[in-house]
This record gives structure tokens, sequence and C-alpha cells, in this order.
């Protein structure tokens, strides 16, 4: 019902960005679009890219002032650094004369422990990782992000459901348990330079990341995406894949360095007695609610209608400035990996980009259970089946 694919290099002129499926009316901008482009280049810890490097915005199809129109979205999003990349990157030949002597064409043949480099020329057959690197990169989730604006306005407006983020751990430094944000403190965290709501946990994450900069290292931590106000029946029970957990799970994991998720209190509620980790159902004056939020919002694959929490944990950069070992594929001989441009910590990156694919998700769970050719179509769906659980 929803369909979404992005396209594109890291150093190509543009990604691109399509989302099919999104019903009429759903009010969106350039202007939205670009604001959650911005936020994806905050944080402490960002590479010189993120203050050079601009996303240029274009819609080329499916909006109309300011609002959709049942087609197809297209997106545009241009590299300001095109020109210097521009004999490189040509999709079409060029003469090699050209090219001689640019340090950008180097052959890259020390792949990087820890990304694609190495298995990508394997699989495709490349005797350097340029070609792999290019569409590997953590720029793709620009295009990711700016569908997730588009996914998140819908979910809004036909639910009144708001997806918020921000980061719990940044290598050794934690939030408290229990420090969630609420919709009001997205200006708070976009503030802050490690996006986390704890100022004394975020002034131990900064003190982590100056640390790993003097050190020469990179880190990893955690984010946290909560939705506020969903309601409860996204998913199903009755089949893997449609399990609104696993459909999240898998969404997240398939973000550049994510390396494990969990719903609610995840993990630790392996160590908990069954007394103490489930979340109790009581009867109150606004209805059935749980007492407690440890399942994380879901229940047998479906939304309870209680506050989304979902984490990723994000692995540490690998493009090290100290430089890993790997081995030169050009000579078969011991070398150090390259180093280009990188940044010490991206973590409050990725939970920008953790909120933009948690909201398509969530878009197609709400199409799929409410329908709709327009948002206002959808909204009275809503309506009508949240009016129908008054009583349950």
């Amino acid at each position: 019902m929803l369909r979404w694919l992005t396209a594109g290099e890291s150093h190509g002129p543009a990604l691109a960005a399509i989302l099919e499926g999104l019903p009429a009316h759903v009010a969106i901008t350039s202007g939205d679009i670009s604001d959650a482009l911005a936020r994806r280049r905050l944080g402490y810890g960002r590479g010189a890219r993120m203050s050079f490097e601009q996303d240029e915005i274009e819609i080329i199809g499916g909006i109309r002032h300011g609002r959709t129109q049942g087609g197809p979205v297209a997106l545009r999003i241009g590299n300001s650094e095109w020109p210097k990349w521009e004999k490189v990157m040509s999709a079409d030949p060029v003469d090699p004369v050209e090219l001689e002597g640019s340090a950008r064409n180097a052959a890259l043949t020390r792949p990087r422990p820890g990304h694609a480099d190495l298995v990508g020329m394997q699989k495709y057959d490349f005797d350097e990782a340029r070609p792999v690197l290019e569409r590997a990169s953590a720029r793709e989730t620009a295009a990711r992000v700016a569908l997730g604006a588009v996914a998140a306005a819908f979910v809004e407006q036909a639910t009144g459901a708001q997806i918020v983020s921000h980061v719990v751990q940044i290598g050794d430094a934690r939030a408290p348990y229990g420090s969630v944000p609420a919709p009001e403190d997205v200006g708070y965290l976009d503030a802050d330079p490690v996006r986390c709501l704890d100022p004394d946990a975020s002034k131990a994450m900064v003190a982590e990341i100056d640390q790993a900069h003097k050190d020469g290292d990179t880190l990893g931590g955690v984010v946290e995406v909560a939705v506020h106000g969903l309601p409860p029946g996204l998913g199903s029970h009755v089949h893997w894949d449609r399990r609104l957990d696993a459909r999240l799970a898998g969404a997240l994991m398939g973000i550049q360095a994510i390396k494990g998720v969990e719903v609610g209190d995840g993990f630790g509620l392996a160590s908990d007695p069954g007394s103490k980790a489930h979340d109790e159902i009581v009867s109150t004056e606004s209805g059935i609610r749980r007492t407690s939020g440890r399942s994380g919002g879901t229940e047998g694959g479906m939304s309870t209608g209680e506050l989304l929490r979902v984490r990723a944990a994000m692995k540490p950069i690998a493009t090290v400035p100290r430089a890993l070992r790997t081995v030169d594929v050009a000579t078969g001989e011991a070398a150090v990996a390259h180093h280009q441009r990188s940044d010490v910590c991206a973590v409050p990156a990725a939970g920008i980009v953790a909120e933009a694919m948690v909201a398509l998700v969530l878009a197609e769970a709400v199409l799929e259970k409410f329908g709709g050719d327009s948002v206002q179509e959808t909204r009275r769906n809503v309506t009508g089946y949240l009016d129908s659980l008054r009583y349950r």
C-alpha cells in the first residue's frame, strides 16, 4: 500500500526518493522537509562535511501548493559539492587523461574494516571500493529523512500521533532510565549538542566525544524513538511479517551502522521475573490502560495505544582516524585502511534517521488498518474506530 525507494550516490549530483501510495491532502512543504534534513546534520562530534555539504531539496512531483495529490511523491536532494566530483562520478565515460593526477579518482584498494568496502567489492566484482562506498555511505539517509518527514506529517494529520527521538547513550555515558521526551521537548533536544534530554548525561556524552577525538577514535551509542498518541491495533498477531515490532526492528536495522534493536525495555526484560516484566492492565476514567510501559507500546505484534518506544544501537563509525589494519587488494600485502573525512560520533544524527524509518513503517501500518484516499478519509476512519473502543 505504501512503497518507497531511494537512489543516488554520496558524491553524485543528487539523491532521489519516491514515496508511492500516500493519500491526498497531506500538508507538507519543501520547508518542512528542509527542516528535517537540517536536523540530520546536528550533533556534537560531526565532521566538517556537515557544514559545507548542504541538502538542496526539490519537490519534483506529487505535491501541489503544499498538499499531496495522491500520486507518487518524488524528491530530489541536490549535492552542493557536485562540481568537485563531476568528472570522477560522471555517469558517462570520461577521457582517462582528464582524470590523471586527480586525488579524488585514486583507486581505493585498502578496504576499511567495518564498512561495506571489501565484501561489496567481492560481491559486485570491483577492483576498488569507490563504487561500493558511494552507495553504502550514510549520506543516503538524507533521502530517507526527506521521505520520513512526509510520512510523519501523514501519521500526525491522520492519527494525531507525534514522533520524537533522543540519544540515551554515547560510549559509556548514559541517560537515566525513564527519561523520555514529549513532543514539546523537540526544540530543547535539537538545541542540545548531543540531543539528550538529561543535561548531566549530555555533558558526560560530550566529554566522551572529546576524549575519543583526542584518542583518534570514534564512538557509537543508542538512540530511542518515542511515539505519542498512537492508536491501538496497528500491525497484527496473525503472521510474522505483519507484526509491528518486527517491521520496526527490520526498518531500524536497515540504517547504516545499526547493530541492535529493542522495543521497550527489550533485553532488560530477559533478566526480570514475569511479575515485574509485564504491563498490568487496569480500568481508568479514560478507558483501559496499562500501568507501565516496559513492553514499549506493543503486545502480540500490535500497537497497544500506549507510548511506543523503540531503541537502536549504533556501532562506532568505521572510518577510524588512527587507521585500522587491512589488506591492499591490489598487492595482497598488509596495509592500513583508507582514512577520509569522518565524524567522531554520528549518534545524534542516527536518531533523526530512526525517526524517519519509524514514520515510514507507521504510515504504512496506518494505511493498512484505516485506508483512505485522502487524509480526511483516513482520519474519519481512525475516529470511528477509536469511538468503538470507548468501553473496551
